[in-house]
């Protein structure tokens, strides 16, 4: 949409530089320091219609790093016009960077003992003071050493290694498990357990540890503890009939005491200290360490009655955003990273909506570097959205006609793209979704070129490209790898019963390298009733083989799970019809899927030819992983 535009045409210009000054007419020559400044500027701009803005205005930003105090905010009074947009874009040749993050300074080794610290890693650790906000030390989740993800401590050296939970006392409201082989600590402190739950992960903070003998049973804050022996599903696996795969796999996170691998780190929050021990290569004398201290770093907000249009954000990096509900009140999910509320089982069956339902859930949504509601026609192409702790770029509600093209997203805790309504804490997530007011819903909306990689790495359990509730919307051509759960998933509500949801297209996609940790999976899965909806032509192949696994075999190439219904699925490429169609409605059409699709499909699928750059440096299965094959 802005190949019409060029600096040549450009009406109104407004630069911006980390060396200028919020003072400064925001020239070439006299740039602004502040994006808010030159939002601001623009602003004003509109509201007195000053003639310059004609044929819209561009917010140029020059190289280098904007570090944020508080997230950015683009506004209705922000909006432009078909022929008068708002566009903040890199200055031509620049890499702009907008960082959420603060860097971590005045590292030195660790020369007096300190108290829990393994004995195998004393000599070898590196500390540093803590970041400060407003008087108070920073907590954080995530760190990144010289660009590279830092681990948080944890207790085992990979995921394979997972020890499996012994037993479950819901009644208490405890779990046990095996000590490992390092111990536990008398004190938790600010330690979490994470559980491997069918679908999805639970991090819950321990409360108390209690040994007898070789076991040890954990107890868990509120209100996590609630929900997690409340609600039914997913729920951990205790596999006592020797039916699945054993019983859940976890680990174990955040204690000094597994602070004994290079690459991991610990943030000692009541002592205002952060531990480090090294990788090869680390410098630590003049490494680059950064620790997220915001959660979003964008907000485009409108109301249904004043939307935010006409904004394009186009050349932009955004990095560097935490997460902190696990570490406040824990993250028990439901499916796709939705988290619990409250969830329980019926003890009678059944709501006026639907009468087989056994269970009633409410959930949250995690939050996004970049956020979108009540907007239309807003357009995200040639960004970058990586090492963010959460959802990457998420169209929450009410937009419309806008289109994410040739964005790269790439280290992310969660979802890479989300879109639509999910069901909320107000909103039961069985309920088929049918506003009052048709605004609410994201329509038409084209997600297109983008590709995703190693995302999911935090919340396992959530997906590549998700979208909730939405209308007419089209994913196509876009690349998902890497990921630990589902590479595209459309739908919500688990409903055959008609809601807002229809004409959505999922074609020519490319998903491989998917389900790394967790299964009843698919590349490409759907939820409820699309009438109209079509996927088509898509590549589908390599999922990661998950030894931990509930149930080894329930993994597939196309899932059209609970309630889809009225969906075309034709001409998909995948190495075998491994597919699965759980309690689906009427109206579904198979055709021609499978590995005799022709391979024009195949080769077609994914980025297209001006896009295929974003693959330049990105090493798919890095770790050599093990690969499912179906058996003939």
């Amino acid at each position: 949409m802005l190949a019409g535009f060029s600096l040549q045409t450009y009406a109104a210009q407004i630069w911006v530089a980390t060396n200028g000054n919020d003072l400064n007419p925001g020239t070439k020559e006299a740039p602004k320091l502040t994006i808010a400044a030159a939002l601001h500027q623009a602003r004003e701009l509109r509201r007195l219609k000053d003639t310059s803005i004609e044929k819209g205005i561009y917010i140029l930003i020059k190289n280098g790093e904007y570090m944020l105090d508080e997230p950015l905010f683009v506004r209705p009074e922000d909006s432009g016009t078909p022929i008068s947009p708002t566009v903040i874009e890199n200055a031509p040749g620049a890499s702009p960077v907008i960082n959420g993050g603060l860097y971590i300074h005045n590292w030195h080794k660790v020369s007096d003992p300190v108290p829990g610290l393994p004995s195998g890693a004393r000599g070898k650790v590196w500390e540093a003071p803590a970041p400060q906000v407003d008087g108070s030390t920073l907590l954080f989740r995530q760190l990144w050493v010289n660009g590279k993800k830092a681990v948080r401590t944890t207790d085992v050296d990979c995921d394979d290694n997972m020890s499996r939970i012994l037993s479950v006392d819901k009644q208490r409201q405890e779990i046990w498990i095996p000590v490992p082989a390092g111990g536990l600590p008398k004190n938790p402190d600010q330690m979490e357990m994470v559980i491997h739950q069918m679908w999805a992960i639970a991090n819950l903070r321990i409360k108390s540890i209690t040994i007898d003998g070789n076991k040890a049973g954990l107890t868990f804050y509120q209100p996590e503890s609630r929900i997690e022996f409340e609600h039914p599903w997913p729920a951990p696996v205790i596999d006592k009939d020797h039916k699945m795969n054993g019983n859940s796999a976890f680990y174990l996170v955040n204690s000094l005491a597994f602070l004994d691998k290079p690459g991991e780190w610990y943030e000692d929050i009541k002592a205002g200290k952060v531990y480090y021990l090294p990788r090869k290569g680390d410098n630590m004398d003049n490494a680059n360490v950064i620790a997220p201290s915001l959660e979003k770093l964008l907000e485009v907000k409108g109301s249904a009655d004043r939307p935010v249009s006409y904004v394009y954000v186009k050349g932009i990096k955004f990095e560097n955003t935490t997460w902190l509900r696990p570490s406040l009140k824990g993250h028990v999910p439901l499916q796709a990273g939705m988290y619990l509320l409250d969830a329980y089982k019926l003890k009678i069956k059944g709501t006026p909506e639907k009468s087989g339902l056994e269970n009633q859930a409410w959930v949250g949504r995690p939050p996004a570097a970049v956020e979108v509601s009540y907007a239309n026609h807003i357009n995200f192409s040639d960004c970058t959205f990586a090492h963010l702790a959460s959802t990457a770029l998420d169209f929450m509600l009410g937009t419309h006609d806008d289109e994410i093209k040739g964005n790269l997203l790439k280290d992310i805790g969660g979802t890479g793209i989300l879109i639509g309504f999910f069901s909320d804490e107000s909103f039961e997530a069985h309920l088929p979704y049918n506003p009052s007011d048709p605004r609410e819903v994201c329509t038409n909306e084209h997600i297109i070129d983008n590709l995703v990689d190693d995302a999911t790495n935090e919340d396992w359990g959530c997906v590549g490209i998700g979208a909730g509730y939405v209308k007419g919307i089209s994913i196509e051509h876009n690349e998902v790898c890497d990921v630990s759960y589902t590479g595209i998933s459309v739908g919500w509500g688990w409903t055959k019963a008609a809601n807002v949801m229809s004409d959505n297209i999922i074609r020519a996609n490319k998903v491989h390298h998917y389900a790394k940790h967790m299964y009843d999976v698919s590349g490409i899965y759907t939820l409820s009733a699309q009438p109209r909806s079509v996927i088509d032509s898509n590549y589908v192949d390599d999922i990661y083989k998950v030894p931990y696994a509930h149930d080894l075999q329930h993994w597939f190439y196309l899932y059209t799970d609970e309630g889809s219904s009225f969906f075309t699925v034709k001409d998909n490429w995948c190495p075998a019809e491994k597919f699965l169609k759980n309690a689906n409605g009427p109206g579904n059409v198979w055709e021609n899927n499978g590995p005799q699709v022709a391979e024009s499909v195949k080769q077609s699928a994914g980025l297209q030819q001006p896009y295929k750059h974003l693959l330049n440096g990105i090493i798919i299965n890095p770790g050599n992983e093990a690969i499912n094959h179906v058996a003939f």
